[in-house]
């Protein structure tokens, strides 16, 4: 199964992510998120932090999960490829351990300064496999 696709988007760069399970989906979003940022083949795991969302609905709680990655990126510095949801209610709650490390321009130079996660043509749907649809502010 492909975990995401890259969408084109006239201003802006677009994602969609599939997921045998909605968990799933949302943890492809991310990592397809970070590897429109860098090169996640130099990005060690090192590091573990906790996120905690909360939203009113699905698809809000997908742009705050990873509103608050790009958050982490663009505060503490760290560029992140594990990503694991370990709590959540698929619609208002999401806990998760995320995993990567510090930036270092030397070994992770930057390839797309991802601003923020929009709600424009944003999508979460079910056929045979979950769907994750965003489009990010560039």
């Amino acid at each position: 199964m492909k975990r995401f696709k890259v969408l084109d988007h006239t201003a802006d760069v677009g994602l969609q992510a599939y997921g045998r399970t909605l968990k799933e989906a949302f943890e492809n979003t991310a990592l397809g998120m970070f590897s429109l940022i860098t090169d996640l083949d130099k990005v060690a795991e090192g590091d573990c932090l906790d996120v905690r969302v909360e939203a009113e609905d699905r698809e809000t709680l997908l742009v705050e999960w990873l509103n608050e990655l790009i958050y982490l990126f663009e505060v503490q510095e760290v560029l992140l490829k594990k990503f694991d949801i370990v709590n959540w209610d698929e619609e208002h709650h999401l806990t998760a351990l995320v995993y990567g490390e510090k930036i270092d321009l030397e070994r992770h130079p930057i390839k797309i300064q991802v601003k923020a996660c929009t709600y424009h043509l944003l999508k979460v749907s079910k056929d045979d496999l979950w769907v994750a649809q965003v489009i990010f502010d560039v």
